[in-house]
């Protein structure tokens, strides 16, 4: 076999490995875990999908600036639409929004700790917030709910990708290695001092 075919035939093979990689990667479904004992419950000023900005305050988020970014798909890589997604987290203090925290670290009145988006018709959503911090027994992480009226609710949590804080956390290892790369993502700095971040929820159909 000649140089040039030999090169186009391990392409082909390289081309149909990876797409068997992703074909395989979009059916692993988005793995549910607990909402955990602080889905917020106190009065927040304003909800929406900026969590670091609340309307009538000149004040912005402690903590790194994130968007966050990325689709609701079945396990046949089809975008779903209209999908309610919320996300909450603490503030750079550990601080959630509910009354049951006994922390004495100081709330950051500028971070609101929960917002919500519904997804377009290509079933993108967006969300800007802070990149998420450890705090005693839990590495960083974000929790996610999305609530379908036909399909019922998932409950999630987004980690950072090769923290390692991760492994000391015990939701984290009850995670497969396929669930694993269903949960985690980067948290890369840009050109504009912010930070990007994409993930993707993956639901049964």
């Amino acid at each position: 076999m000649s140089t040039t075919r030999r090169q186009i035939f391990c392409a082909g093979i390289a081309i149909s490995t990876t797409s068997l990689i992703n074909a395989s990667m979009a059916s692993i479904l988005t793995p549910k875990t607990t909402a955990g004992p602080f889905y917020p419950n106190m009065e927040i000023p304003e909800i929406d999908a900026d969590l670091t900005r609340i309307a009538g305050r000149a004040g912005t988020a402690l903590g790194d600036i994130v968007d966050l970014s990325g689709r609701l798909l079945n396990q046949n890589g089809v975008p779903v639409k209209n999908g309610r997604i919320e996300i909450w987290q603490c503030d750079v203090n550990g601080r959630y929004r509910h009354t049951s925290e006994r922390s004495n670290e100081t709330i950051d009145r500028n971070f609101q700790g929960f917002g919500f988006t519904n997804t377009s018709s290509l079933g993108e959503y967006y969300f800007r917030t802070i990149k998420p911090i450890a705090y005693p027994g839990r590495a960083p992480h974000i929790h996610f709910k999305v609530l379908l009226p036909d399909r019922g609710k998932l409950v999630t949590q987004l980690y950072i990708e090769n923290d390692k804080r991760n492994k000391s956390d015990s939701l984290y290892n009850r995670l497969t290695e396929e669930q694993i790369a269903r949960s985690v993502t980067r948290f890369e700095p840009s050109t504009d001092g912010l930070f990007k971040a994409k993930y993707d929820l993956v639901i049964q159909q």
